[in-house]
């Protein structure tokens, strides 16, 4: 079977290949989280209003769009729910998520701008200690803060 599967491969070269290799293999959303500090060491929060009641603090967080650097979602994602300007640091985390979903994440630095949340999306966003996080911070973004923390 396997010999057989290998000839009609070599047969259908090109574009058609890639076509079967789309269809065959599970498509992936990328979820961009940005561990944000400021010149103090302190970490953006933000409450999220389409999260769980008991778990709406989180770093920013958005879907990368098509062709679109990873680095460029977290910025993107942090002007866009906050109005503040950051630069994407190093890459911090990157796995495999729930379901159909490539998680990643960045450190990231605050360098300009006015707070001004999106409340579509955004209930609050403030700064807080890393040895200060509010209750309801989502766990994976405690660990992250916790990884990427200065002694």
């Amino acid at each position: 079977m396997k010999n057989l599967v290998a000839r009609l491969w070599r047969l259908i070269r090109g574009p058609l290949q890639w076509r079967v290799l789309w269809l065959w293999h599970a498509k992936f959303m990328v979820g961009v989280t940005g561990v944000v500090r400021d010149e103090e060491g302190h970490v953006l929060l933000l409450r999220h209003r389409m999260w769980p009641p008991d778990r709406q603090w989180g770093c920013p967080t958005g879907y990368a769009n098509k062709g679109e650097t990873f680095e460029d979602t977290i910025v993107r994602e942090v002007h866009e729910e906050t109005g503040l300007h950051v630069k994407a640091g190093r890459l911090i985390h990157l796995k495999s998520g729930y379901k159909l979903r490539v998680e990643v994440a960045y450190e990231a630095v605050f360098i300009g701008g006015t707070l001004k949340i999106d409340p579509a999306e955004i209930l609050e966003a403030k700064w807080f200690s890393p040895h200060q996080l509010p209750d309801g911070l989502q766990e994976s973004h405690r660990l992250l803060i916790q990884q990427t923390a200065k002694p």
